[in-house]
């Protein structure tokens, strides 16, 4: 292997590749953000839980949930019942949107070390007890499908929370939120698909003696 040193515009084109850092330094920033957000949503919930009032209200308007209309004579909504407590909806659609922050939280910790490892620099993890088990070999290819399967997990949460609240959307916003949801999946399954044929070693038909 030749250790000769790059010549001055390669070594230039191939330095370009710590442009990315400040990237994955925003993205720790953004990090940093959804574990706020998460406390603040947690905080929140164990308030409401005790009776506080306000913490429910600030619940309640987080997720948008609204309770049972109150209809005049002809049908019309004329407002909502007031919400006195936290019920069992509203524990649910906290608690889903918790786990989505965990599960973004987690795309984001995936993209930060394996595009880090993958695109910039070795992080020199081998043998480190707390090396991430999907890290050992990780490469563009196995990234793109990691990405997919967990944008189709952030996107099935986001699915069940708005069927559990499906009272405060039109079915139009449902159609579309599920047909999305489909095609993130179609598109997770090509790309699966498509990085398995790449995969696959070519088979040659070799000479009859």
């Amino acid at each position: 292997m030749s250790n000769a040193p790059l010549r001055p515009l390669p070594r230039l084109i191939f330095a370009s590749r710590w442009l990315q850092m400040p990237l994955y330094l925003g993205l720790i920033l953004a990090q940093a953000v959804y574990v706020f957000q998460f406390w603040t949503e947690l905080v929140h919930l164990i308030e409401a839980a005790f009776g506080d009032q306000h913490a429910l209200e600030m619940l309640v308007k987080s997720i948008g949930y609204k309770a049972a209309a109150i209809k005049d004579t002809a049908g019309t909504i004329i407002g909502y019942e007031p919400i006195a407590k936290l019920n069992e909806t509203i524990l649910m659609l906290v608690v889903l949107g918790l786990i989505d922050v965990v599960m973004i939280s987690n795309l984001l910790i995936m993209v930060i070390v394996g595009g880090y490892e993958t695109f910039v620099s070795r992080m020199d993890l081998e043998g480190h007890p707390d090396q991430p088990e999907w890290l050992g070999h990780v490469n563009a290819s196995v990234l793109k499908v990691k990405l997919g399967l967990s944008i189709i997990g952030i996107s099935s949460i986001h699915l069940l929370k708005t069927f559990i609240n499906a009272d405060n959307y039109t079915e139009k916003t449902l159609m579309w939120q599920t047909l999305i949801h489909i095609a993130f999946l179609l598109s997770a399954m090509a790309i699966a698909y498509t990085d398995r044929l790449l995969a696959q070693p070519a088979h040659h038909g070799g000479d009859k003696h």
